[in-house]
């Protein structure tokens, strides 16, 4: 990144407030901050906040931050109003990581939740392999570690834009070691993606027209203009190109993600790997 680009990036200021560990919390809001890789995001945790006197240090910490979201997950219903209470008078964001599940659960059965703090804890090994599995995810998305692949379950390779890395969250939330190479033209592959069983790869794929307007849209999201060599047609014939030759050398199943949803997309791979519900 240019020291332009870093003077100008956006800063959001992740506050998680939990009143057990806070690994559930903290998990949720990384999955969705990786969705922004422009944005640098600061993580400050406070575990075990359960009661009033220490949730009101962790106010008086970050009262002079800006741009914060406050994500929470708290049991007792006056600590969670503190929260929203304080965001709303210091016109910061908040979410609920917790209460919108349980509230929904008690409409539909009439039944009164127990308010256990750590209770999700007590989910056993599959909670604890799914929450191992999404930290995977995140920390060899986009080939961060080339020793992520030779430890993954599964190795997404794709060119830019095929959808990689909400495929790679989506098959963590399966207990699934995931990790990803974006193919950028002309880079170097790591040795290491030659070194696995090719059945663990999959070659990600688009149709060239609807891989240009994913790519022309992003750019005018991020209100840069739409036609550069990013979205040109001739680059994205010679991108989708050089994959399918990768993928043919490597011997590894291919799919095409035009017109699938992430599901069905991840259903295919669950397929190919011969898992039938993997993660309940």
């Amino acid at each position: 990144m240019t020291e332009e680009k870093k003077e100008n990036q956006k800063i959001v200021n992740l506050i998680i407030i939990s009143d057990s560990v806070g690994d559930t919390a903290f998990n949720m809001v990384q999955a969705g901050a990786v969705q922004y890789p422009n944005v640098k995001f600061n993580y400050r945790r406070y575990p075990f906040i359960t009661n009033k006197e220490k949730l009101e240090k962790v106010f008086s910490e970050i009262t002079e931050f800006e741009n914060v979201l406050i994500a929470f997950t708290l049991i007792h219903e006056d600590e969670q109003l503190a929260v929203i209470k304080f965001a709303r008078e210091h016109n910061m964001k908040y979410v609920d990581l917790l209460s919108g599940v349980i509230d929904n659960i008690h409409a539909l059965t009439g039944e009164e939740p127990k308010h256990e703090i750590g209770a999700v804890h007590h989910m056993g090994q599959n909670y604890f392999d799914r929450i191992s599995a999404m930290e995977f995810a995140v920390m060899y998305d986009d080939g961060k570690d080339p020793k992520g692949f030779l430890e993954a379950d599964v190795v997404l390779l794709g060119v830019s834009r095929t959808s990689k890395t909400p495929l790679s969250l989506f098959l963590a939330n399966k207990n699934l070691k995931v990790a990803n190479l974006p193919l950028v033209p002309q880079t170097h592959i790591p040795d290491e993606i030659y070194k696995i069983n090719p059945k663990k790869i999959i070659g990600l794929t688009n149709d060239p027209s609807v891989l240009n307007e994913i790519r022309r849209q992003r750019m005018i999201a991020y209100g840069l203009n739409p036609d550069t060599t990013y979205s040109n047609m001739d680059s994205i014939n010679a991108e989708l190109e050089a994959a399918n030759k990768l993928y043919k050398k490597l011997g590894c199943y291919v799919i095409n993600v035009a017109h699938r949803s992430i599901e069905e997309t991840a259903a295919l791979i669950l397929e190919h790997l011969g898992i039938d519900d993997y993660a309940k």
